[in-house]
């Protein structure tokens, strides 16, 4: 970590960073593999052939690799002494924004797919064998290992000699480099341009859904799909947005605003604890139902 100086509009305090950090990534460790277990449990007990679920299966993979990392920033944070050398070091700094796009990418499919589903009346979508499933999956897989992940370590922490060996995550001198901004910029506003989109889309459902169902939408499947729906967009909004809103700024701050980008980067990484919002709420849904019945039932017998 480094430390600001106290005329930095950024300025915190280096202890402050650090135990928000800490805090951060320790929810992240607890709270995503509870929720990676959880998740395992229920999609035993699902159609692995939806292409639905199989876009889940592999957000739970991306998600249970990048946790696997986390460990190494907390002792880092905590200790202030990087001990695992260089090459390491730009492995586990990388993982976290591969697996922020990855996810990204991976949630506009799920919405993708599920609208597609939706318009053209289908309860869902899936493949004809599960082989095509598996098939699927190797397929993203391979183009992440001979494209995404090579692509990324040549663009990432390159000049060994700018950086102290002892300290990990300080890689902002690689932004000054015009190609690096103009890229900045670009994924800034896709993603602002997509989630704006899926989140007008996904209103459009659900007014369309309430107007069409009323009082009865909470005993529908269908209204409470479209909720799951929103939910992502919502994680994208809060995971997502606060980073890259500051990124604008930041980047043409890297030396002063290091701190906040580092907090604001660890932001993204609690969209780990999607997938135990999800079981969650696939557990209140059942709740909600049940209380439905009981009560329509209890109205009937007074009747």
């Amino acid at each position: 970590m480094t430390s600001n100086g106290n005329s930095s509009a950024c300025f915190i305090p280096p202890d402050a960073a650090k135990g928000i950090l800490i805090t951060l990534y320790c929810t992240v460790l607890i709270l995503g593999t509870i929720g990676i277990i959880i998740m395992i449990f229920l999609l035993c007990r699902t159609n692995t052939r939806s292409v639905t679920i199989t876009t889940i299966i592999n957000l739970l993979v991306i998600h249970g690799i990048f946790i696997l990392t986390v460990p190494f920033r907390i002792a880092y944070y905590i200790q202030g002494n990087w001990i695992f050398g260089f090459i390491f070091c730009r492995f586990i700094s990388a993982m976290i924004h591969i697996h922020m796009y990855l996810s990204f990418v991976l949630y506009v499919a799920l919405l993708s797919i599920r609208y597609v589903s939706y318009f053209k009346k289908k309860d869902k979508i899936e493949f004809y064998r599960k082989m095509h499933s598996v098939v699927a999956s190797a397929a993203v897989w391979i183009i992440i290992l001979l494209v995404v992940l090579p692509a990324f370590f040549l663009q990432y922490g390159t000049a060994q000699e700018k950086y102290r060996p002892d300290q990990c995550f300080g890689f902002q001198k690689e932004i000054e480099r015009p190609f690096v901004i103009f890229v900045n910029y670009t994924v800034i506003a896709v993603i602002f341009l997509v989630v704006c989109i899926l989140l007008i889309v996904q209103i459009f459902i659900i007014v369309k859904i309430l107007k069409k169902l009323k009082r009865a939408a909470l005993d529908h499947q269908e209204f409470w799909a479209q909720l799951k729906s929103l939910f992502f967009i919502l994680v994208m909004i809060i995971c997502l947005f606060p980073y890259h809103m500051f990124r604008i700024y930041y980047i043409k701050h890297t030396n002063d605003c290091f701190d906040y980008n580092e907090i604001f980067l660890g932001v993204t990484a609690l969209s780990c604890l999607d997938l135990l919002s999800f079981a969650l709420q696939t557990y209140f849904q059942k709740v909600c139902q049940h209380m439905t019945c009981s009560l329509k039932c209890l109205g009937l017998s007074l009747r």
